[in-house]
């Protein structure tokens, strides 16, 4: 049967300080040295990260009430729209908003990553008046610390692969993966490859509603799964997607949030988004977790899709393993094109050594999950129809 642990053991031995933590990348040669079933015996937790871009990603914000007081429906965070269709003075601000004034050089993820900096931020209101809220204006500046409440949100973080990009047109484009090259100039991707949280959890076994999170250098937890979730994409012998598949709905304390760990980015003719940093602690519960976090980049392949076809359906030119991206350059029809990341490797190992150190140290412990994710959730595209009559 091999050796088995519980979370409560493994917690047990955090709180003592006896626990072997390792990262991700560091459990792939041990597992080599050692085997299997000597890692399993001898390591506890292991630690995965990653640190890329997201534009599902914003923050719910308290103001507290003004006196008189205004029900907030139209806000302004330097010059960002907020959100105002919720309660008298709460709001979401969205990462990919972009400022009246400066466009897509500012936006909602300058907002958030000023508030955590501790900067002041000028929030300007607006409201047609009720009885119960009679103010109309108010314009004052506001930091996190003025906030009641300020917590991030991430809809959808931390994909469990995601396509490398290309492009075959004859012409430059500008995406959310980056400049794209014409004539396949380039590929650039997006992962932490080995060190990539759900890369490590293939069929979601620890990671779930409730997990406790490393969050842009704060606690945070997995609130749900993340939108677009889709488990029940093809699958490799090791149960590695080899699509976008599954992912997280993070969430966490603004307040207490690192700049060093989150960070704004424009994306040039695309926009606004948001670099965020997530690490995620997976118990070596037994042999067959110990496998699945041993997995390396060698053995982790993703396609490559060509982005100058303008619909969702995508060809791909391939299969390509992370060892091969990461190396620099890959071969494809008889031409050597270059690759990189838009993930940052150097601040997912930071994450996942920050995450190690918080374990050692017995100021973190793991959280079962209390509702595990579907193992078989697919997508469904945007119908674009007339009304049935029945809706008329």
């Amino acid at each position: 049967m091999g050796v088995t642990k519980t979370y409560d053991e493994i917690n047990a031995k955090i709180k003592e300080g006896k626990a072997v933590v390792v990262t991700a990348e560091e459990v792939i040669k041990i597992v080599q040295e050692k085997g299997l079933e000597k890692a399993t015996e001898e390591i506890d937790v292991v630690t995965t990260a990653t640190f890329g871009p997201m534009c599902s990603t914003g923050a719910f914000l308290n103001f507290g009430h003004a006196d008189p007081p205004i029900r907030m429906s139209e806000i302004l965070l330097n010059d960002v729209e907020a959100y105002g269709g919720l309660a008298a003075v709460d709001t979401y601000i969205g990462a990919t908003a972009e400022s009246k004034t400066q466009g897509a050089l500012y936006g909602g993820a300058h907002v958030i990553c000023d508030l955590i900096a501790g900067k002041e931020v000028e929030l300007k209101a607006y409201s047609r008046g009720t009885d119960c809220y009679p103010r109309k204006e108010v314009k004052t500046y506001i930091t996190k610390d003025s906030l009641n409440e300020a917590y991030l949100f991430n809809p959808r973080n931390s994909y469990q692969n995601y396509s490398a990009a290309i492009n075959t047109s004859s012409k430059n484009l500008k995406t959310y993966m980056g400049t794209l090259l014409a004539n396949k100039g380039n590929v650039n991707y997006c992962t932490s490859g080995a060190l990539s949280p759900l890369f490590n959890d293939p069929t979601y076994r620890t990671i779930g509603v409730g997990t406790h999170i490393f969050l842009c250098g704060a606690e945070g937890y997995v609130a749900w799964q993340g939108t677009q979730f889709n488990s029940a994409n093809e699958r490799d012998e090791n149960g590695i997607p080899y699509s976008p598949s599954g992912t997280l709905a993070l969430i966490g304390d603004l307040k207490n949030m690192k700049s060093e760990y989150i960070s704004p980015a424009v994306f040039d003719g695309y926009g606004v988004s948001m670099f965020v940093g997530v690490g995620i602690p997976i118990p070596i519960l037994d042999i067959d977790m110990m496998k699945a976090v041993s997995i390396d980049n060698k053995d982790l392949f993703t396609n490559i899709i060509d982005y100058s076809v303008e619909k969702n359906d995508k060809p791909s030119l391939g299969l390509v393993s992370y060892e091969q991206l990461r190396s620099g350059s890959i071969e494809l029809d008889g031409k050597s094109i270059k690759t990189a990341p838009i993930t940052s490797m150097k601040k997912s190992r930071e994450i996942a050594n920050e995450l190690k150190d918080w374990i050692l140290k017995g100021s973190f412990v793991l959280q079962e999950p209390i509702k595990l994710f579907p193992q078989k959730s697919s997508l469904t595209g945007l119908e674009i129809r007339e009304a049935t009559k029945d809706e008329k």
